[in-house]
C-alpha cells in the first residue's frame, strides 16, 4: 500500500517550492501576456505552398524587432504573424505584406487577415477568463459537496487551484506567452483534473463504509493505491496523444503546451494533494466533534 497521506509534507513542500519560485518570477518579471491580452497586430497570409519560415522571419525583421513578434506556420501553407502592440504601423504592415507577396509571388487576396487588437479588448478577455474560472470552480464545489461531502469539495477546489498555480508558475519561469488558447487550456485542465480527483474520492467514500473502524489515513492510502494505476495509465495515454499533436501540428502548440503541463499537474494533485487535504479537513472536523462531546 502506498503511504501518500503519511508523507504529505513531502508532496506539499514540492508544490509550494515550485509555486513560490513561479510567484517570484511573476513579481520580478511579470507574466508574458501575448497579443490577445496586450494588444497588437495579427497578419495571416496564405503562401499557397510549403515555405521556409526563417526566410519569412527575415523579411519581418526589416520592420519589427525580433522580440516584438512571433510567427507560426499553419498547415505548411499559411503564415501567422503576431506583432506586439504599437510595434508596427499600418503603413509598415502593408509594406511587410508587399515584400512577402513579391517573394512568394502572391496576390492581394492571399492576405487572409490583418487586424489590430486594442489593449482594452485584452483587459476584457482577462476579466472574462477570471470570471469563467471562478464560476466553474463554484459550480464544481457545489456539485461535489452535494454528491459527496463539503470537505471533499473544498479539497478538490484547492487541488484545482494548485493546478492553475503550477501551470502559471511554469509559464512564468519559462517566460512563455499567454494567449487566448492558454485560457481555454486552463478550463480544460480543470475539467480533466476534477474527473481524476472524483474517482479517488468515490473510492474513499466506498472504503469508509467497508473499512469501518480503520484509521482515516489507512482508508485514504488504500483508496489511492486502488486507483493510482488507473490515474497513471490515463494520464500517460493522454500525454502521449497530446505530445504527438504538439509535435506534428505546430499551429496548436499554444494550446497543447499548457494542456501537457496541466494534465501532469492534475494527475499529481489528484493523488498527492487532494486526498491529503481531505484527510486534514476530516481529521480537524473529527477532533472538533470530540471536543464538543
Amino acid at each position: 500500500m502506498l503511504r501518500v497521506v503519511e508523507k504529505r509534507k513531502i508532496w506539499f513542500t514540492i508544490s509550494i517550492i515550485l509555486i513560490v519560485i513561479g510567484i517570484g518570477f511573476i513579481c520580478y518579471r511579470g507574466l508574458n501576456f501575448g497579443i490577445d491580452f496586450k494588444g497588437g497586430t495579427i497578419i495571416r497570409i496564405n503562401i499557397n505552398k510549403d515555405f521556409n519560415k526563417a526566410d519569412a522571419d527575415q523579411i519581418i525583421k526589416k520592420y519589427v524587432k525580433t522580440e516584438e513578434f512571433e510567427t507560426t506556420k499553419a498547415n505548411n501553407k499559411e503564415l501567422d504573424i503576431r506583432v506586439n502592440s504599437e510595434a508596427i504601423s499600418d503603413e509598415n504592415s502593408t509594406k511587410l505584406f508587399n515584400d512577402i507577396k513579391n517573394k512568394y509571388k502572391l496576390k492581394d487576396s492571399d492576405l487572409i487577415e490583418r487586424d489590430r487588437i486594442g489593449a482594452t479588448v485584452g483587459n476584457d478577455l482577462i476579466k472574462k477568463a477570471i470570471i469563467s474560472l471562478v464560476v466553474s470552480m463554484i459550480l464544481m464545489l457545489g456539485f461535489i459537496a452535494y454528491r459527496f461531502e463539503f470537505k471533499f469539495g473544498v479539497a478538490a477546489i484547492i487541488a484545482l487551484l494548485h493546478d492553475v498555480l503550477i501551470t502559471l508558475s511554469v509559464y512564468s519561469i519559462g517566460n512563455l506567452p499567454i494567449n487566448t488558447p492558454f485560457i481555454a487550456a486552463i478550463l480544460t485542465i480543470i475539467g480533466y483534473s476534477i474527473a481524476d480527483t472524483i474517482v479517488i474520492f468515490d473510492r474513499i467514500r466506498e472504503n469508509q463504509k467497508k473499512m469501518r473502524g480503520k484509521d482515516t489515513i489507512e482508508i485514504a492510502d488504500t483508496s489511492i493505491s486502488q486507483t493510482v494505476g488507473r490515474s497513471i495509465c490515463t494520464v500517460t495515454t493522454t500525454v502521449v496523444t497530446i505530445a504527438c499533436v504538439h509535435i506534428f501540428v505546430p499551429s496548436v502548440r499554444e494550446f497543447t503546451i499548457p494542456i501537457l503541463i496541466g494534465i501532469v499537474s492534475g494527475c499529481y494533485s489528484s493523488i498527492f494533494i487532494a486526498s491529503p487535504i481531505w484527510y486534514l479537513l476530516k481529521n480537524r472536523i473529527d477532533k472538533k466533534k470530540e471536543l464538543v462531546k
